[in-house]
């Protein structure tokens, strides 16, 4: 059974929306605090974050940014709030998907059977043996859906490392910020393109050694974005057992 956790301070709308998820099988916590809330995420490992932005202690813009410093559940932001900016803010520290106040509950709950879904398939549950991209001292292992630099292991959110996996198995594709949109959020979140572009600086402040001289991800000015990989680097990727090429050794 699926462990949802609610952080809403309107008692009526948090138990509404327990009631609804709890018909639908899952196992359901409410905490009614913004600095609450962000001790039973930390504390406990649950599969899904319902968060309202306006919370009393904490609000939801810092408890999605700290709760993202350790772990990648998925979050769905709450608010009252309409305005693009409040919007591109969630995404960008780290939430995985934003709805607006009104909303049905049933809405609520098809979009937590769908990132829960998307979440387990990403995950790759049930796999054997984990898929590796390995490229000059970065590693992706898209099955356990974590990042390292040089060995050292970086936290990413789950649109960062959709983000990241995507251009690093496109190399030098040019990308617009349209495109990377459209694919990445398959336009299922609420947004504008101004989030790729939050997206990008993230990702490159935790691969990059000098975001000023990007070795991974190029900005192409006026058209996108793309990922940077010489031939050799190719061969490496796509053909290693062929070219008898050791996967671990930098270049």
């Amino acid at each position: 059974m699926s462990k949802i956790l609610i952080i809403e301070d309107e008692t009526a709308i948090a138990d509404l929306e327990k009631d609804y998820l709890e018909l639908s099988g899952f196992d359901v916590t409410i905490e009614n605090r913004g600095d609450k809330g962000l001790k039973t995420a930390m504390n406990e490992d649950f599969d899904l974050i319902i968060l309202d932005l306006m919370l009393p202690g904490l609000d939801g813009f810092e408890v999605c940014r700290r709760i993202r410093e350790e772990k990648n559940v998925p979050v769905l932001m709450v608010s009252a709030k309409k305005d693009d900016i409040d919007k591109i803010r969630g995404l960008g520290l780290g939430a995985d998907d934003y709805i607006t106040k009104p909303f049905s509950p049933s809405e609520l709950v098809a979009r937590v059977k769908a990132h829960l879904a998307r979440y387990e398939r990403l995950v790759g549950v049930g796999q054997k043996t984990n898929d590796l991209i390995e490229i000059r001292g970065l590693k992706i292992d898209k099955t356990a859906r974590r990042v390292w630099v040089d060995n050292e292991e970086k936290n990413f959110t789950t649109k960062e490392f959709d983000l990241l996996t995507f251009l690093a198995e496109n190399p030098n594709h040019v990308f617009s910020k349209d495109e990377l949109f459209r694919r990445i959020w398959n336009m299922e979140s609420v947004g504008d393109i101004a989030t790729v572009t939050v997206h990008i600086k993230k990702i490159r402040e935790k691969i990059e050694y000098n975001t000023s001289k990007p070795q991974y991800i190029e900005t192409i000015w006026g058209v996108g974005y793309r990922f940077k990989i010489c031939q050799q680097a190719a061969a490496v990727r796509f053909a290693p057992r062929r070219a008898g090429i050791d996967l671990n050794r930098r270049i």
